[in-house]
């Protein structure tokens, strides 16, 4: 064989190879296009915008679901308490209610059980009996256009600014989501944004099991609330959102909004009717927040009422409430998630483990049932619940399911958990590789910054070049790490 047509079969081999290699390599490569790099091309060539993301559903198709844990357990090597942000807790007076988790879950699974139904609490009362007026708008809401993925530094801006303080949506985000790539700022983080970073002109409170005539009380009395909710968008799918609600109508069952993503930008808000709204805020546990003057403080609390008084009061409620959801759809994933998040905070309340292990046994039946692959963008309690009841390998799948996604690697939470199972399991160097990558997402995510701290302090590694924590001295050992 001439030497010339030898070379050319090993060039067309060696491009042979490189296409495969290619083609395999084409789903990763996908998958780490940054997603303002996507919104950019379909805002400016909905043409190749629409071709582009028909080819990236094709090579890099999202799961549809999120996996079922497999309660696997591995018993802990470290105590990640410090880590987590939890001391360990004497077990408390409260006991867990008789009624966390029905043994039928759906269509009479393998049991042949009786639905167990949930104990019957009285729902407490509204925090007025004054009667609303049947409509209100407030005046002078406007609306800011989010830019990418900012809908919650977008929302808060409209509320401050209705305030009259005068600041914007960049000025937010640099603080809230330094990383613009970030897809989830809680409301605890808002409220504590508002409350430490408005230097004291401005407070605010965040809140779940939320209700219509809670949010049509505040309205009533002058204050926005923005809500969270689930979004549904035809092309992209089920995502998290933050709307502002300034004005309703009881004769028209409407919610008016605004929407800093579909808008109307004009000012007039968006219309939803009471029942849409309510089947999307259900996904967040009815979670809220409100911002107001601090001489206000009294007239705020007033309004949230008694179940609102205390943490321990209103994930009671959030229990309560998902279990009458159940007791109408056993079917539904989201009354079974609601119920486990509400467990799984009533566990970090008091310390008492069986909340956590009603908990993972709730969100267990969710999972099971399906839930949108992005769900652990936002909401973060299955990890707490299974880190808690001694699950890291389901901690470690459901955060690596979340990472398989461009969006998903770009959730601080998700590494800082699971950091926590990498810990637990013994693996110090995985732990802190994913607390550094928690805040490499967010620098202001502080609790990372405690958990490395933390384990930094273990000394049971060398610190990499440049770190300023170091192992404690004998006289430091003694002291824990402030959570």
């Amino acid at each position: 064989m001439k030497k010339r047509t030898k070379n050319l079969i090993l060039l067309i081999v060696i491009g042979q190879i490189i296409l495969i290699a290619g083609f395999l390599a084409l789903p990763t490569v996908v998958r780490a296009i940054p997603g303002r790099y996507r919104v950019a091309l379909q805002e400016r060539s909905p043409f190749l915008g629409s071709i582009t993301e028909g080819v990236i559903k094709k090579v890099a198709p999202v799961a549809t679901a999120l996996p079922a844990p497999n309660q696997a357990a591995s018993a802990p090597e470290i105590d990640i308490s410090e880590a987590i942000g939890l001391a360990p807790t004497a077990v408390p007076t409260q006991t867990p209610t008789a009624t966390a988790v029905p043994p039928k879950i759906v269509n009479e699974i393998e049991t042949g059980t009786e639905v167990v139904p949930p104990t019957e609490t009285p729902i407490p009362p509204t925090a007025t009996a004054v009667p609303l007026p049947e409509r209100v708008v407030l005046p002078g809401m406007g609306v800011v256009k989010q830019s990418f993925n900012n809908c919650g530094p977008a929302n808060l801006t409209q509320v401050l600014n209705f305030w009259g303080y005068d600041i914007t949506q960049e000025q937010v985000a640099s603080y809230l989501k330094p990383n613009s790539e970030d897809r989830n700022v809680s409301a605890w983080q808002i409220a504590d944004y508002v409350n430490e970073q408005t230097f004291g002109q401005y407070k605010a409170i965040a809140r779940s099991a939320g209700t219509f005539d809670m949010v049509k009380r505040f309205v009533a009395a002058g204050y926005p609330v923005v809500i969270e909710k689930g979004y549904d968008l035809p092309t992209s799918g089920w995502y998290g959102h933050y709307l502002t609600v300034f004005g309703y109508d009881d004769a028209l069952g409407e919610m008016y909004s605004q929407d800093s993503y579909l808008g109307p930008f004009d000012g007039s808000g968006r219309v939803d009717k009471y029942g849409e709204v309510d089947k999307y805020w259900q996904q967040f546990n009815y979670t809220f927040y409100v911002v107001y003057r601090p001489e206000q403080e009294g007239e705020v609390i007033a309004l949230l009422g008694d179940v609102m008084s205390d943490d321990f009061t209103m994930w009671s409620r959030v229990a309560e409430l998902a279990l009458q959801e159940q007791m109408e759809d056993p079917n539904d994933a989201n009354a079974w998630f609601n119920l486990g998040t509400a467990k799984t905070r009533l566990g970090a309340l008091t310390g008492n483990k069986a909340y956590y292990q009603e908990g993972a046994a709730a969100y267990d039946v969710a999972f099971e049932m399906g839930l949108p692959p992005r769900m652990l963008w936002y909401q973060h309690e299955p990890y707490l619940a299974y880190l808690r009841t001694d699950r890291y390998n389901d901690v470690i799948t459901l955060a690596n399911a979340t990472l398989e996604e461009q969006g998903g690697r770009n959730v601080e939470e998700t590494y800082w958990y699971k950091g926590h199972a990498l810990a637990a399991l013994g693996d110090v160097y995985g732990a802190r590789t994913a607390y550094i990558d928690a805040l490499g997402v967010n620098e202001n995510f502080y609790p990372a910054q405690t958990s490395l701290d933390w384990i930094n302090s273990l000394g049971l590694l060398p610190l990499p070049e440049g770190t300023e924590t170091a192992t404690p001295t004998e006289e430091e050992a003694g002291t824990e790490t402030g959570s």
